[in-house]
């Protein structure tokens, strides 16, 4: 078979790349190794029957503001794409049983602030504000190919419009880390703790330089707009975005792993599936995969390459997570109060040096003693997700050693993650049944993901890092995967990559995909 795109991988990103080349007149083929489209994007009945568990994405925020559903708006929904907006966005508990969350009433939000203290509560109005003004600029260069002419444009739109101030202003933000971006503009612990809890949904503990735009946008985003989850599952938008495709003509091959990627007079040219079919490529290969796996397993090796080659070798993995997807006949009682079952997410990260120190125990390979966790309640925004009365719980346990060397806390002995896993997962349930009291006795099934098991689902989540590598200023901006090559060209001619190990990175928007289908087709 001949197509102008052979797209490997069908994550949202794959398949935004497919859907836009598609859309231009392209004829494009979307080819996948799993018999379920979606990458890290997939909701499955992963305990019981009638209960909807998001493999490993929840928050769909990314998705509804990008350029690509701005573009494709009313085709999605005409496919069957559909939100559940949250009002009551994230919260995060303390070991006193008190809460902090923000919600999308910037009043609500303000008032739990302002019982801590007024000053911060006056710094939040501030930095709302401040947003307001910072957004149309810090989304144009997040929505650009990086570097680019386009991103050049956005610098000079907000240097004439805001001044040189804001552009220095603006930098120190990109190259702080979150305490000192806190540090400089809260007092109260509570409120900065609340904030910094995002910087590990990357990987980015306190003190990580380049580590204070996500928690800075992420609460900006959320007390602005709130937060979307998808209605009956957050695949909602891979399905979605999969009826687009084939209605324009495109292909969908699910079940069928690349083997390899076929070159010819230094150009891709296709790719030969594991079953031994051969797919043509006349205009592009696009690779939504870790670039590691490419050029390590797909892709014969070159000597002209090399030096690209041990670059790519040596990108760096982020922090392993683990998942535990929960059935209960009940969401869970917190001890800070009822009012916390409304929150689409609650995180149990109550200070800053808790975050340092789970960052730094796994990163020196030790399983933590008190690991981060993000605490799904999608069924508290949509309860189509299990059955009447009922509750899927999605926990993430943030951040953890791909490879274990030793134990933190002294208790476990395993050295692997099949053997870990357990003896972990119990770790986990133990410190949320001490915020959330009785949590055991309401689960009806539970499904674990290890890092190892994560890895095993999806091979780009290496480690178990669902961030496709990490983003630290040396891997991210225009220097990801790798310096020089940040606008998805490879050293091979019409072999392209995308996906979260590409600028603009992780999360759901479908950026780099969508991105790099305009730079081929416009």
């Amino acid at each position: 078979m001949r197509y102008d795109a052979v797209v490997i991988g069908a994550g949202h990103n794959g398949l935004a790349a497919g859907v836009r080349l598609a859309e231009k007149g392209w004829s494009v083929a979307v080819v996948e190794a799993n018999a379920q489209a979606g990458g890290a994007v997939k909701t499955r009945e992963l305990t019981l029957p009638g209960f909807r568990h998001d493999l490993c994405a929840m928050n769909l925020s990314m998705f509804a503001g990008s350029g690509f559903f701005a573009a494709h708006k009313d085709a999605l929904l005409a496919h069957g794409l559909a939100f559940a907006p949250a009002t009551d966005c994230f919260a995060s508990v303390f070991r006193d049983g008190s809460f902090l969350g923000v919600s999308k009433d910037l009043e609500t939000t303000v008032a739990g602030i302002s019982v801590l203290s007024a000053a911060d509560a006056q710094a939040w109005r501030d930095l709302v504000a401040r947003f307001r003004l910072d957004a149309p600029h810090i989304f144009a260069l997040l929505g650009s190919p990086m570097p680019s002419l386009a991103a050049a444009n956005v610098v000079w739109t907000a240097w004439r419009e805001r001044g040189s101030g804001w552009i220095l202003e603006t930098l120190r933000l990109l190259l702080a880390t979150p305490r000192d971006f806190l540090d400089a503009r809260f007092s109260h612990p509570k409120v900065m703790a609340m904030m910094a809890a995002w910087g590990l949904h990357l990987d980015f503990a306190p003190d990580v330089a380049g580590g204070a735009l996500f928690p800075y946008l992420e609460c900006m985003v959320n007390q602005n707009f709130g937060m979307v989850i998808g209605k009956g599952g957050a695949d909602t938008i891979i399905s979605a975005m999969v009826g687009m495709l084939k209605a324009k003509g495109g292909e969908v091959i699910l079940g069928a792993p690349v083997a390899r990627i076929e070159t010819g007079s230094g150009r891709a040219t296709g790719v030969t599936l594991a079953d031994g079919r051969k797919l043509e490529a006349g205009r592009a290969v696009i690779a939504n995969a870790n670039p590691k796996l490419v050029f390590g397993k797909l892709l014969a090796s070159d000597p002209a390459r090399a030096g690209f080659d041990r670059s790519v070798a040596a990108f760096r993995a982020g922090p392993g997570t683990m998942m535990i997807h929960l059935a209960l006949d009940g969401l869970p009682d917190w001890r800070a109060g009822p009012q916390l079952q409304r929150f689409a997410y609650v995180h149990v990260a109550p200070d800053l040096e808790m975050m340092a120190r789970v960052y730094a125990e796994a990163s020196a390979g030790l399983l933590p003693a008190e690991p981060v966790l993000v605490v799904g309640q999608p069924t508290a925004i949509d309860p189509t997700r299990a059955p009447a009365g009922q509750h899927v719980l999605w926990v993430q346990a943030r951040v953890l050693p791909a490879e274990i060397s030793g134990d933190a806390k002294g208790e476990i002995a395993a050295k692997t993650w099949d053997e870990a896993k357990a003896p972990f997962a119990a770790r986990v349930l133990d410190i949320l049944e001490s915020y959330a009291p009785g949590l055991r006795g309401r689960i009806l099934g539970q499904a674990v993901f290890s890092p190892l098991d994560l890895e095993r689902e999806n091979p780009n989540l290496i480690g178990g890092d669902n961030l496709s590598g990490s983003h630290h200023l040396d891997q991210n901006f225009f220097l990801r995967p790798v310096p020089g090559y940040s606008r998805y060209r490879t050293p091979v001619k019409n072999l392209y990559l995308c996906g979260a190990s590409t600028w603009p990175g992780a999360g759901t928007g479908g950026g780099s995909g969508f991105l790099l289908a305009k730079m081929l087709a416009g």
